[in-house]
C-alpha cells in the first residue's frame, strides 16, 4: 500500500510532463504505454496521464495517443479474462447466484450500459473490463462500446489538459467544469460500489 501511495504522489501532472519531455526522443511511446499500463494497474491516475499527453502533444495528437492506449489496454485485459473464463476456479466463481445475475444483466443489455460506463471518467474501467470479460459478451460488442465510450471520455479530459491555462485563469469556466467532473465522479462511485458489492456478495 505504501508503494502505491508513493506512486500516486509522484505521478502528478508536472512530473509526468517532465517524463514525457525527458523521453521525447521516443515520441508518443511513453505516453501511450503509460495509458496501456493503467489498464492493468488501475491505481495509476489515468486522468492526469491523459491531461499530460494533451498538454505535451497537443489536443488532437494527445487525444489520439491516450485513446489508442486505453483501447489497447482494455482490450488486452478483456481478452485475458475471457481466456481464463473456462478455468475451474473461475467457473466456480461464476456459479454464484449474485455473480450469475450480474453477468446475465450485462449479457442482456450488451452495448448500451458498457458504452455509458466508459463515457464517465471516474467509473472503474478495470472492473468493467473484468466483468465484461467474465460474461458471454462478444469481443466485437465490447470493442465498439469501448471505442465509442472512451472517445467521449478521453476527449473531454484531453480538452481540459490542452487548455488547462484558460481553466486556471477563468474561475467561472473552472467552476462549471469542476461541477461536471464532480457529478461524473459521484455517478462513477455509485457504479463502482454496486459492481464491487455484486462481486463480493457472489464470492461469499
Amino acid at each position: 500500500m505504501e508503494i502505491i501511495e508513493t506512486l500516486k504522489e509522484l505521478l502528478t501532472l508536472e512530473n509526468i510532463l517532465d517524463v514525457l519531455q525527458e523521453y521525447k526522443s521516443f515520441g508518443p511511446l511513453p505516453g501511450f504505454f503509460l495509458v496501456v499500463l493503467e489498464a492493468f494497474l488501475p491505481f495509476l491516475p489515468l486522468i492526469v496521464i491523459v491531461m499530460a499527453n494533451a498538454a505535451a502533444f497537443g489536443l488532437w495528437y494527445g487525444f489520439l495517443i491516450s485513446w489508442t492506449g486505453t483501447v489497447v489496454g482494455a482490450s488486452i485485459v478483456f481478452l485475458i479474462v475471457k481466456k481464463l473464463r473456462n478455468r475451474p476456479w473461475v467457473k466456480k466463481f461464476l456459479e454464484k447466484e449474485k455473480v450469475k445475475s450480474t453477468m446475465s444483466w450485462i449479457e442482456r443489455h450488451g452495448f448500451g450500459p458498457i458504452f455509458l460506463l466508459f463515457c464517465f471518467p471516474f467509473t472503474p474501467s478495470f472492473l468493467i473490463n473484468v466483468v465484461a470479460g467474465l460474461s458471454k459478451m462478444k469481443y466485437h460488442t465490447f470493442f465498439l462500446a469501448l471505442v465509442a465510450g472512451k472517445m467521449v471520455m478521453i476527449f473531454t479530459i484531453s480538452y481540459i489538459g490542452y487548455d488547462i491555462v484558460s481553466f486556471i485563469r477563468e474561475p467561472i469556466k473552472t467552476a462549471i467544469m469542476l461541477t461536471i467532473m464532480f457529478v461524473l465522479w459521484y455517478i462513477g462511485k455509485i457504479v463502482e460500489k454496486k459492481l464491487q458489492n455484486s462481486i463480493k456478495i457472489g464470492d461469499e
